[in-house]
């Protein structure tokens, strides 16, 4: 048995849902990518009782209690959050931190790791496999969205993110993304999308993102993603203060950053945090360094990311028996 287990899972990018419209007995379904940052990192050890620290600390209590019950009912342990993915920011940060602590239990109780079984047990994934498919795999996956009997949405195509292509995140600090009640609330509100919409993002995914991504060419596989952008923006519109963006100011840097050369603009999830896509490092620190002053005087930040093509890290240390 390991006498500690650390894990780090990271961001994930949420660029789309599939089908509003459901006609077909199956909603939502979605692309996504694993990002290298940021990460939430986590150890957790046996003790006498719980013991919870570090940032997040409240949901990771709640957490590690609903993952005991279910897993090592009658075992303490020690969780110790050294770093949290930024929340309500759009990268999947409950669900990684779920699926974080879950791993951690499983591996420490020599228990076989299943993340999508583990995101059911959690409430997570809700409307999206994306988080549990890219915690165990990463790269670029698609969901095939929730059916009648669907505990989590399963994963239906996965793909390598070249890489050498960098993401340019754009952040405001001062918005926050749609979350909890509100969300809920947005999607019970919002119609059913036309039957024609879902076949075009669909389309989009298996007829121009996936074979761009095959054949590593950024200018279709941007085109793809920001046409997908523009439906699913106009779409969530009503909930946004009548934007494709949260916030206003993210949507213009990302407009910038289109126009100087970048590709695939949008806001992942709720946002407020917008992304767009370049073909190299050089591109993407030529368009960091002519851009970002501005970004600054506007108050947001712009930071540099690669896709990561491999789930989360999970290690463990075993005790050595004298």
């Amino acid at each position: 048995m390991s006498a500690q287990v650390s894990v780090t899972a990271t961001a994930r990018l949420h660029l789309g849902f599939l089908d509003m419209n459901g006609g077909l007995g199956r909603k939502f379904g979605g692309l996504g990518l694993s990002l290298d940052s940021p990460v939430t990192r986590l150890t957790l050890t046996r003790t006498d009782e719980n013991q919870v620290e570090g940032p997040e600390q409240a949901r990771a209590a709640e957490l590690l209690a609903r993952a005991q019950a279910a897993l090592a009912p009658g075992v303490a342990h020690r969780l110790t959050i050294h770093e949290a993915i930024p929340a309500h920011s759009g990268f999947g940060s409950g669900t990684q931190l779920a699926l974080a602590v879950t791993a951690a239990l499983r591996r420490l109780e020599d228990l076989p790791q299943d993340a999508a079984a583990d995101a059911a047990l959690l409430s997570r994934g809700a409307r999206s496999g994306l988080g549990a498919g890219l915690f165990a795999t990463g790269g670029l996956v698609v969901d095939g969205g929730r059916g009648p009997l669907t505990r989590t949405p399963p994963v239906i195509a996965r793909a390598e993110f070249p890489e050498e292509w960098r993401v340019l995140l754009v952040s405001d600090p001062t918005a926050v993304g749609l979350h909890g009640a509100d969300e809920r609330e947005a999607f019970v509100a919002l119609p059913p999308s036309s039957a024609e919409e879902s076949g075009e993002l669909c389309r989009l995914v298996l007829m121009q993102a996936l074979p761009a991504l095959a054949e590593r060419e950024l200018a279709p596989f941007g085109a793809a993603v920001a046409r997908i952008q523009e439906v699913v923006g106009d779409y969530f519109a009503p909930r946004q203060g009548g934007r494709r963006f949260t916030s206003a100011k993210v949507e213009a840097a990302i407009g910038r950053l289109t126009r100087e050369g970048a590709t695939g603009g949008g806001q992942t999830s709720w946002g407020p945090t917008g992304f767009a896509f370049v073909e190299s490092e050089a591109a993407a620190r030529a368009l960091l360094a002519r851009l970002g002053p501005e970004a600054s005087a506007d108050g947001l930040e712009i930071s540099m990311h690669k896709g990561l093509n491999r789930g989360a890290r999970v290690d463990a240390v075993y005790a050595r028996i004298a």
